[in-house]
């Protein structure tokens, strides 16, 4: 089990990577942000994306699956998270691409109120398979401290 005392500061984690199929971003898109855009080659063919893209909250979404399967394969004793800081979309993500998440851990932080946990911050950068950042976002998440 990974605990709070267990992270130090300026370390480097890879998460994996995510291979994204069409099939799941016209379904994504169709549940959760049908626009045009995402869901409709001509459409797509229009805009600055020229292309079907994934919408960000699918991104997001796929980067939450790599880091998850992770975390629990590891067994980290995380608590969930209050939320992230900074999200930015830099790039389209598009079906046939591969995104890789990577993070840096930033901060951490025992917690004054109940020391039987702590938080800590992590800069996650997601690229695609040529490398190019595609999606940044600071992480805050809750663990548990060692017992």
């Amino acid at each position: 089990m990974i605990y709070f005392e267990d992270l130090e500061i300026g370390a480097e984690s890879e998460f994996g990577s995510y291979e994204v199929t069409r099939e799941e971003v016209l379904e994504f898109a169709r549940k959760y942000d049908p626009q045009p855009f995402h869901l409709d080659d001509e459409a797509a063919a229009k805009t600055h994306f020229g292309r079907i893209a994934a919408s960000g909250w699918h991104t997001c979404a796929m980067v939450m699956a790599v880091i998850a399967r992770k975390v629990v394969a590891e067994e980290q004793a995380g608590l969930g998270s209050p939320g992230v800081d900074e999200l930015r979309w830099l790039k389209p993500v598009y079906p046939g691409d591969t995104i890789w998440v990577r993070s840096k851990l930033v901060d951490k932080t025992p917690s004054r109120s109940k020391p039987e946990l702590g938080s800590f911050r992590s800069l996650t950068t997601v690229t695609n398979q040529h490398g190019v950042p595609v999606l940044t976002f600071t992480s805050i998440v809750l663990i548990r401290r060692r017992p």
